[in-house]
Parts: C-alpha cells; structure tokens; sequence
C-alpha cells in the first residue's frame, strides 16, 4: 500500500518530531518514521534519562550535607534501582506528552524501519520510504512530496575497543544499569564523561577519567576546564590527561576489566569493574538508503545547505545526522527551519555562535560565544572580566558557592565575544547570556541591567561590570 504526504520525517527524535510538529502547524499533511520509540536519543538514552540520575545524584549530596543547614538526619541510603524507576517514569510521561501532541496535530506515526527508496513505480524522484515493521507484515510506501531526515546519532567506538554492554559500556548501555559497579574507568573526558564522572562519583562509585587530550573538557573555556579538574580532584576523582588508550592492551580479569594507557609517554595500567567508553557520537547515515539518492555524504555526516536542504532539493537533514554541534536544541531549531522553508516561509540562517551550551556536571558548566583562547586565535584584542560565586550572598545561603562567570569582550569594540559560567544552576542563567549575545549587548550594559537581589543572577552582572573593572563585590 502507497501513502503520499507533503512531509515524511525519518526518525521521530527531537529534530524529527518537532519538525514533524511544525509542519503539521502549517497545515501540511505529515508522517514520521521511528523504528525505536518516539523521542530518540534524548528522550531515552541521552539528555532526559542522565539528567534525571543526575538529579538524583543532587538530592543525595545535599541530604549529606543537611547537618550544614542545622538539620539532623541519619546518614541516608541510596537505591539505584528506584532512581532508574524514578527515571523511567519521566522517561514514559514525556513520550506520552509527544504522541499527544502528535494526536493534536493529525500527524501519523509508523513504528517500523525506513528505507529512502530511489525513483521508482512510486515517484520519478528519489525520497519513497519504505517502511519495514518488526511483526514481518507488508511493507507499507510513503510517497513524500518533501522529505526531512532525522536520523540522529549512536556513541562512537574506539576501533578494538567494541561494546559489549557488560563490562565496555556506552552511554545507552551505563543508562540500563541495574546495579552500582564498585570502581569504573572512563575513556573520554568530554561532556557525557564528565557529567557521568560526576553522577558515579556522587553515586559512591571510584571513578577515573582517561582523557586524550591535555585537559577535560578540551572545547571549553580552559578557565573552566581548570576550574573543573580542581574541584574533581578535591572531591578524589582521579583524572588522567595527555592519555592515549590502548585498545589492543584490553582485557576481562577476575574483578573485572584492565586496560593500559600511554600517558605522556608512559606506559600506566588502569583497573575497574567495569568500563565506560565517551569519544563522541557518530551520525546514522548508513542502511538508510542514502546510497539511493544524490545525497553527499562527507566525513560521514550528510552535507546540506543552510536552510539545511541536501542535494535533492526535496529531501532535506537535521539534527546529529548533519554533524556540527550534535545538541537537542539545535536539532530543534534546525527541524523549525526544515520545516519552514518547505511551508515556504524561508528563515534566517542559524547563527551556530549564538548557541549555548550546557554541562551537567557538579557545579554546572554553562557558555555561549568564543573562548578567550580562540578570539585571540581569530585576532582580537580581548578584555575579560570573572567573579566568583563565593561573592554572592545567595550561593553561600543555597551552600554552593565554587566557581566562577568569566566574560570575554572585545578591547576595540566592548563586543561581548563569549560567556562561561561553573557553579550553581548556571544552566538556568545562561540563556540571559545567551540573549545578550544575540543582541550584541557590552559589558557594561549587562552591569548596567539591575539584578534583583539576592539572586544567584548578580554574579553575571559583577562579571560583565569585572571586565572594565568595575565590579562592586569584586
């Protein structure tokens, strides 16, 4: 049986389902392809999942700490298995809102595997999918007239290094867990490993941290970074840098696994119970028939325009499966565009400079724009202004008060070039950032904007006032 729609959406993840949603709003007929569950990654092996553990993982420090807020408890216990129950309920609640909205908007969902079929029976072009259901019944076709790929992305492998699940775990798999390992090495010192570094550890797991490059957190701010290690090696998280893992040296032992590293220049062996692998996500651009189409594919990502259109002008690409910043709420912007240009109501360009960026460590880690080390790179002249939370009468009140906001400016100019905040719920202030930098505010007219008091805002106005050296608690 052939269907025909104005828009087919393969791959019901976060780009895929909110441009299926925008599209329906204008009045389009549309259909999405999903072969897992609705939601993709994010939903249920990415940002809502970790991040709910991590809050888990929050509550538990904090009921410790009460005796600090003159509350007398005994010393709690934590129960893995209802913080994945806890998880799981969000996990469910949420994909439950989408198929809603997916009822809302008149928006058909095909539980199957979707293949792009070339020009066919069904359409002189290339964009039919085909889609395949686990229960073996017929073949449904789905003739789009555009055609929107939003195929995310999986953890990468280190090459002799596979996942097995057990004791080489990827982020999908640390995410099933039913159990608490005793000790756990992490190979990757990016986001994903700093923010499970920082849960496990919370959790009463010994972590430690392989990174390849010379520091954690390599595309942060290196102000930031710093500050991170500090705080984790404060806090006995081993953390191993200028690390090259070697793969081949893997093995099972009694208690678990070995693997060796050179780390400048050394030769180390580390042990755990088991291991966790975090070196980036890899697009899914394979067995999904792109080989069918005029579609480039380069570096092993999909190429597109900047109204993210591909080489057929008809099928178009969002999310992870095009590269770049592989985030959520990009793959959400760029699912809106794709689904306005097809509406024919073409939108700006991203301005992926623009985008912030949030990591869920313990103190969080927010930023937006250029570090100070690549504006000097591109040839300004820079300013920076940094207050520390410590300042801030409400950090001390809410017993968080590590980290600092750094603001970078531009000498010449009084630009704000970028913003990097560690510490308490700064992935909550960011977005006052974020907008700063959208409308090209300076400094001083972010210290100039009144901050009620006592907020943990405040520390972003003392930053930007910092940066001229104007900073009252400074």
């Amino acid at each position: 049986m052939a269907k025909e729609y104005d828009v087919v959406v393969l791959g019901g993840g976060t780009g895929g389902y909110v441009a299926a949603i925008r599209a329906s709003q204008k009045g389009l007929t549309v259909a999405v392809v999903e072969k897992d569950r609705l939601g993709g990654t994010c939903l249920h092996r990415g940002c809502i999942p970790s991040k709910a553990l991590l809050r888990s993982a929050e509550v538990l420090q904090t009921v410790r700490k009460a005796a600090e807020f003159g509350i007398e408890t005994p010393e709690p216990t934590f129960s893995f298995i209802k913080a994945q129950e806890r998880k799981q309920g969000i996990v469910d609640q949420l994909e439950s809102g989408i198929q809603q909205l997916f009822k809302k908007g008149k928006i058909d969902l095909y539980e199957g595997k979707g293949t792009i079929l070339g020009p066919s029976i069904f359409s002189p072009t290339a964009g039919t999918i085909s889609v395949e259901f686990a229960d073996g019944s017929e073949n449904e076709m789905l003739i789009p007239k555009n055609l929107i790929i939003a195929t995310g992305s999986k953890p990468r492998a280190l090459k002799g290094l596979a996942f097995d699940e057990e004791f080489v775990l990827s982020s999908d798999g640390a995410l099933q867990l039913e159990t608490l390992p005793e000790s756990i090495i992490i190979v990757g010192g990016g986001v994903i490993g700093m923010e499970w570094a920082s849960m496990l550890h919370d959790f009463g797991v010994e972590v430690t941290v392989i990174e390849y490059s010379d520091r954690i957190l390599p595309t942060e701010d290196k102000d930031i970074s710093k500050e991170l290690h500090r705080l984790y090696k404060k806090k006995k998280i081993n953390i191993v840098t200028s690390a090259e893992v070697q793969a081949d040296t893997y093995k099972k032992t009694a208690d678990g696994v070995e693997i060796k590293a050179v780390v400048k220049g050394q030769e180390q062996t580390f042990t755990a119970s088991k291991m966790f692998v975090s070196v980036g996500r890899s697009a899914n651009v394979e067995n999904i028939g792109l080989e069918n189409t005029d579609i480039i594919v380069e570096k092993g990502v999909i190429q597109v325009a900047s109204n993210f259109q591909t080489k057929e002008s008809h099928i178009y690409a969002v999310g992870d499966c095009i590269g770049g910043m592989q985030l959520a709420h990009v793959a959400m912007e760029e699912g809106i565009i794709a689904a306005e240009d097809i509406s024919g109501n073409p939108q700006p360009a991203i301005n992926y400079n623009h985008v912030p960026r949030c990591t869920y460590t313990s103190p969080e880690i927010a930023s937006v724009g250029i570090t100070e080390e690549q504006a000097k790179e591109q040839g300004f002249e820079v300013k920076t202004g940094k207050f520390f939370f410590r300042g801030i009468g409400k950090a001390l009140v809410y017993g968080e008060s590590d980290g600092f906001i750094k603001v970078v400016a531009d000498k010449k100019t009084n630009d704000l070039l970028g913003v990097f905040m560690i510490g308490p719920h700064v992935t909550d202030m960011i977005s006052e950032a974020a907008l700063a930098h959208v409308l090209d505010a300076t400094p001083f007219e972010i210290g100039s904007t009144i901050h009620p008091h006592p907020t943990l805002a405040e520390a972003f106005g003392e930053a930007a006032l910092a940066v001229d050296g104007l900073a009252i608690h400074g």
